[in-house]
């Protein structure tokens, strides 16, 4: 079918910091889009630090994003609605819909002493073997474990667990279900075998028949009612497509090849690729390789997950905030554009989230390294971007390692590959050709490409990615920035093991 620019898939791209609506036409363009911020919130009743998100003020910012896009692009040019979120935060609902217990956010720590527990059940090795996951506080299964300490009546009165894409989807159509992609966030799948694990859910005290229906990326779940119509804007019985985790969805948006890396940098950064067989070796076990559901049926994201703009944030608020807002990246690349390599000695260990990662083996926290009575905010940000980019060096590794495979190039896409000095930095550090597409919001790409096939507009995957828009910019390597960067390089892991050494001592 040839593209038609008057027809759109409306993509609610819900992040755990943005949330935005996208109308994205057959070409792969995108034509409007509005966003709100979106954070956890304190729960009410709960202990200090404990982080909930608060689903109606979600949906209130996703029906004020739909109206937004909706005066750009024509309500009854939508061919369909789609929806990509974040992944491990879910909560229980009951027949209506209505929550027994609010989510619990990735950010909140009470599922840690859940998590430190597991293994007296089952190894974390045997969890990585089936789920393709490793142990992480926030992962799905351990917050059902804690409501079924700590808020029994919750999950005593639901009729179903519902994960974020869920939530909103039953919110449009009335419809319960669950995708692989999203499900496979949850250290509660037979990932091989794309389904439920019967042990891992014993371990909860749970058995498949407490989840809803799967549905795989690309089928219609449903039609958008009267009511979240009215509230959205969108016109009763438009196609609500399946889609799911932003992650996958995200690598499959970014046109990568079998075997190609895609890094995807947002408030985590990403590094996957798209493989043929699911493969949980010892090496990607104990390096903290991840595994998750690909978007298509029998292929599989082997991937690591790594802090990455959540530290950026965390800078900026700390160190930047006398800065206008709007323009804050500007200034901060200005900055960063004079100091040299090596950011004149300062060192940057980006371990703000311990337990994941390539730097997990470590057992280290964040650190900057090397102050001085004359180190500058402007040193501080190199250093970062520069621990990073040491960070993602460290991933490729271990993940042509894990899987032995060979890279030629590698494909950045999502928020963090707006930066061009910080996609030179990646390809000087890893001598490798870095390109981004130039319709960079991947996961929105990924989600409207699928619902356009789902939605009949395209007859297949394939057909669809012809005919949307692919031009690409790359960063060749530098390499006398390379030949800087590996001395600098040395001296991070070096400090890195000096860290571990200083740690171990300290526990």
């Amino acid at each position: 079918m040839c593209p038609n620019d008057e027809e759109y898939v409306l993509v609610y791209d819900c992040g755990s910091t943005n949330i935005r609506a996208v109308a994205v036409d057959a070409a792969g363009n995108i034509k409007a889009f509005s966003s709100l911020p979106n954070s956890p919130r304190q729960q009410p009743d709960g202990k200090p630090g404990w982080l909930i998100w608060d689903m109606e003020d979600i949906w209130r910012k996703i029906c004020l994003v739909s109206r937004e896009v909706l005066r750009v692009v024509e309500p009854r040019k939508i061919k369909a609605a789609t929806i990509i979120t974040w992944g491990a935060d879910g909560a229980p609902v009951k027949r209506d819909g209505k929550l027994t217990y609010p989510p619990i956010s990735w950010q909140c720590p009470r599922t840690k002493e859940v998590a430190d527990k597991i293994t007296e059940h089952i190894s974390a090795w045997e969890i990585f073997r089936i789920t393709g996951y490793q142990i992480i506080p926030f992962n799905t299964l351990f917050k059902i474990i804690w409501l079924k300490k700590e808020a029994p009546e919750a999950l005593r009165e639901a009729y179903t667990w519902l994960m974020m894409p869920g939530l909103i989807a039953h919110r449009l159509t009335g419809a319960f279900h669950i995708d692989p992609t999203i499900a496979s966030t949850m250290m509660a799948m037979d990932l091989g075998k794309r389904s439920w694990s019967r042990r891992m859910l014993e371990i909860a005290d749970l058995d498949e028949s407490f989840f809803p229906e799967w549905r795989e990326p690309g089928e219609i779940l449903g039609y958008v009612t009267e009511e979240s119509g009215k509230e959205c804007g969108l016109p009763s019985k438009t196609p609500v497509v399946v889609c799911g985790h932003d992650t996958q969805f995200a690598i499959f948006g970014s046109g990568a090849k079998p075997g190609e890396p895609v890094l995807s940098s947002g408030t985590w950064e990403i590094l996957s690729i798209r493989a043929d067989t699911f493969n949980p070796t010892r090496k990607g076990f104990e390096e903290g390789l991840i595994i998750e559901a690909d978007v298509e049926k029998n292929l599989w994201n082997p991937q690591f997950l790594m802090i990455a703009s959540a530290v950026i944030e965390w800078v900026l608020q700390n160190f930047f905030r006398d800065i206008d807002e709007k323009r804050k990246y500007e200034i901060v690349i200005s900055e960063m554009e004079k100091v040299p390599l090596g950011s004149e000695g300062l060192i940057f260990i980006p371990s703000f989230v311990r337990e994941s990662g390539p730097l997990r083996k470590y057992g280290v926290m964040g650190s900057i390294l090397g102050l001085a009575l004359h180190s500058s905010r402007s040193q501080i940000i190199r250093a970062v971007f520069e621990g990073l980019t040491f960070q993602m060096r460290e991933a490729l590794k271990n993940l042509v390692e894990s899987l032995n495979i060979r890279v030629n190039c590698i494909r950045v896409v999502g928020g963090g590959s707006r930066n061009d000095l910080w996609n030179q930095m990646r390809a000087d550090a890893v001598k490798l050709p870095v390109i981004v597409p130039a319709q960079r919001e991947a996961a929105t790409l990924g989600a409207a490409l699928i619902s356009f096939v789902g939605a009949g507009y395209y007859e297949s995957i394939d057909e669809a990615r012809r005919s949307f828009f692919t031009e690409e910019k790359i960063f060749y390597p530098n390499y006398a920035n390379s030949e800087i960067l590996d001395k600098v390089f040395e001296k991070y892991l070096k400090t890195l093991e000096n860290l571990k050494r200083l740690y171990e001592a300290l526990e």
